[in-house]
């Protein structure tokens, strides 16, 4: 199992658009229908920065929900857009969850 966490912030012109654009590509995760992927994504308070945590049960989910081209057009965009936090890359590890993941 891989989780990802990225977070990054947008400039206020450039939110509503984000937020579109990451209901696009979680639209394509859903149509996928594949229970080894895991995605949601959060805006914090200060409604400029997001978090996303994508967690996949195998390599080939991850690979799978890269190549959809609703998540790359959104990379783009996203980071044409002139960020004001750049992208931060984490990978985490599950210690206890009260859910089954996968």
């Amino acid at each position: 199992m891989k989780i990802v966490k990225v977070t990054y912030t947008v400039s206020a012109e450039f939110l509503a658009t984000n937020q579109e654009n990451v209901r696009k590509f979680v639209k394509d995760i859903e149509a996928l229908n594949n229970p080894a992927i895991r995605y949601i994504s959060y805006l914090a308070a200060d409604k400029k920065t997001f978090i996303h945590i994508g967690a996949f049960d195998n390599d080939e989910a991850q690979q799978q929900f890269l190549a959809l081209p609703s998540f790359k057009s959104f990379q783009q965009q996203r980071n044409a857009s002139g960020l004001e936090a750049p992208e931060n890359f984490e990978l985490l590890e599950v210690v206890a969850a009260s859910y089954a993941i996968f």
